[in-house]
């Protein structure tokens, strides 16, 4: 099923690695809007036996447009993060078109936003377990880190820290990714892609 259930509460992803040696790399920035939607929500972290973590509440104003949401960090590494989804996706009774995958995407400029539902992985390894998990048709929120500055390899790239220039937008740019999944949640994929898909 392509189109959301409302009764069903949302599977948000926050892709990257776990550890603090990976905690500021471009490949978690799926990890730092998933922190600020928890923070935006009130709750924290919790360790889930799926071998993730996660936060359940709610987002958007009282009232019908209230969404039931579960927030999560796989904690498995990246080309794992299939396994710990479908076990949440089991666990809370969620179909595919109720999660939304939060992750870095190369072939989009630093900070610019695109959200879709469905697609190819693009050599992602977060997306490429999470299809093999799940099909393809689930809604990403992809957060443009660029591609690598001359002949840096890719695998370099997204496991480095983003650079002093980045990182003063960063948090800015973070905001407004949280902002696109809520808009994605509570106001639906075509509404949140005419706001957000500069």
């Amino acid at each position: 099923m392509t189109t959301p259930d409302p009764t069903a509460p949302w599977l948000v992803v926050g892709l990257g690695n776990p550890g603090p040696d990976y905690a500021a790399n471009r490949h978690n920035v799926g990890f730092m809007v998933a922190d600020l939607l928890a923070e935006r929500i009130g709750g924290r972290f919790k360790a889930h036996k799926a071998r993730a973590q996660v936060v359940e509440g709610r987002l958007g104003p009282p009232g019908p447009a209230n969404r039931r949401v579960v927030l999560t960090k796989p904690m498995s590494y990246m080309n794992l993060s299939g396994g710990p989804v479908t076990a949440l996706r089991d666990f809370y009774k969620v179909g595919t078109a109720n999660i939304v995958a939060v992750h870095d995407e190369l072939d989009i400029d630093y900070g610019t936003l695109r959200l879709k539902l469905g697609g190819g992985d693009n050599g992602h390894n977060g997306l490429k377990s999470m299809t093999r998990s799940l099909g393809p048709d689930y809604h990403r929120v992809r957060f443009g880190i660029g591609r690598p500055p001359g002949r840096m390899q890719v695998a370099d790239f997204v496991l480095k820290d983003f650079s002093s220039a980045e990182r003063k937008e960063l948090g800015y740019l973070v905001d407004r990714a949280a902002d696109a999944v809520e808009a994605l949640i509570i106001e639906g994929l075509d509404r949140a892609q005419t706001t957000y898909n500069s």
